[in-house]
């Protein structure tokens, strides 16, 4: 099964992704987290996102596509994925569904979380980052056991430099701009659910598994 989670930034898809991989027995792939892994390990496609990046410029969507198919084709992936953060756009959507078409594969269903902007600004300015796994905790709604220890690996939580207001609107801008057309592009599709992003993950979780159901 492979299943896309949508949602501002804020929404909650980081932690779902990680319940629900758990739950489903998938693997979870971020965007974020692959670019990450590629800089440190400075493949060629980081090197080349790195250039962008280091302008201050957006990293070309041929690029982001390819880092993603390229995890998706490893054997880990054949059973099916919770793909968090990508596609981010229309032209990402279409490339990953022609590739998946290729290999007889397809997205089964896409989770829309919605989630009311005042809290997103909540959220994200009391979100919390591990530096190892990058497990997402929220100060009031998700907090760790231990005040900046992760609970899954140890690590050390770090607060992102661009959880702040200003940033933050900015982000949800960009989201409405060129994520958000995903939404009726998976509805025309036929494969949309929506869960609401209120009650705790534990509640958004259920919610999730009831909508894939």
């Amino acid at each position: 099964m492979y299943i896309i989670l949508l949602g501002a930034p804020g929404a909650g898809k980081g932690t779902q992704a990680v319940m629900l991989a758990e739950k489903k027995r998938l693997v979870q792939v971020a965007s974020g987290d692959l670019f990450r892994k590629a800089l440190q390990q400075e493949t060629a496609l980081g090197k080349k996102a790195k250039d962008y990046m280091d302008k201050g410029q957006l990293v070309p969507d041929e690029i982001t596509i390819q880092m993603v198919l390229e995890r998706l084709a490893q054997p880990d992936c054949k059973g099916g994925a919770i793909l968090d953060g990508f596609p981010r756009n229309i032209e990402q959507a279409k490339a990953l569904d022609k590739a998946l078409a290729g290999q007889s594969r397809a997205i089964d269903k896409v989770v829309n979380i919605k989630v009311a902007e005042e809290e997103v600004l909540k959220r994200l300015s009391g979100r919390w980052i591990c530096r190892n796994c990058q497990a997402p905790y929220q100060e009031v709604d998700n907090p760790p056991k231990a005040k900046g220890i992760c609970d899954r690996c140890g690590g050390e939580l770090y607060q992102r430099a661009d959880d702040n207001p200003v940033t933050i609107k900015n982000r949800l801008k960009v989201y409405e701009k060129e994520t958000a057309p995903l939404i009726n592009y998976y509805k025309k599709a036929g494969k949309l659910v929506e869960v609401t992003s209120e009650g705790g993950p534990e509640a958004v979780h259920r919610s999730i598994l009831t909508a894939l159901s």
